[in-house]
């Protein structure tokens, strides 16, 4: 048993406590295709505390990404964005393909991005879900961690090129359709071509 080197566990799940839950679970199912795989229901008491459910919710092999603890008695916070919180979360697609090709299905549920951005390493679309929980999907512009990695470490730091350029993604969607290839498509993100006609409010995620 190794007690002296730091293991390096995977993030496996997190959890969400919601007044909303009908609805976070239809949205994430919707965006990022969560399929509930248990719930339960706790009635409460005087040592039990509110009652609540829970459902555990998954779009892979593993049995549950996502939990989500529906509390009836929680109330929204106007304060949220300037209280210390999870900032966003994040899920990674294999190709650009898969990340446009979302877009565009979500745009057709009416499921709009609040802000997309290309940042040289990787291409995000920024959505928030019923509760306002900033998600981030994202997709590896190298298509290799190690090459995105090393990015990060140097060109990053560097004052010689924009870090990041904020893209509309209806137009890097127009653009792949025309056949420009995913490659293309981020140096003319970093080139300003994709730039929004209208600047994103960032404080909905900061």
């Amino acid at each position: 048993m190794n007690i002296d080197v730091i293991v390096h566990p995977k993030l496996q799940h997190y959890g969400i406590a919601t007044a909303n839950g009908e609805a976070m679970i239809a949205w994430y199912h919707k965006v990022l295709g969560m399929t509930p795989n248990f719930r339960f229901t706790a009635p409460g008491g005087a040592q039990a505390g509110p009652p609540f459910s829970a459902t555990f919710v998954s779009n892979d092999e593993v049995h549950h990404r996502i939990v989500f603890f529906d509390l009836p008695e929680l109330a929204e916070d106007s304060e949220k964005l300037r209280l210390p919180r999870v900032q966003h979360v994040a899920f990674e697609y294999q190709t650009l393909d898969d990340l446009l090709g979302t877009y565009a299905r979500l745009k057709g549920l009416n499921i709009l991005p609040v802000m997309a951005v290309d940042e040289g390493l990787q291409t995000g679309i920024y959505y928030n879900d019923p509760d306002q929980n900033s998600v981030e999907l994202n997709v590896n512009n190298y298509g290799n961690e190690w090459t995105a990695t090393e990015h990060m470490r140097t060109a990053l730091s560097s004052s010689e090129r924009p870090r990041r350029m904020f893209v509309d993604p209806e137009k890097m969607y127009l653009a792949r359709k025309a056949g420009a290839s995913p490659w293309e498509l981020h140096e003319r993100a970093m080139a300003g071509e994709f730039a929004p006609e209208k600047a994103y409010d960032r404080r909905t995620l900061l």
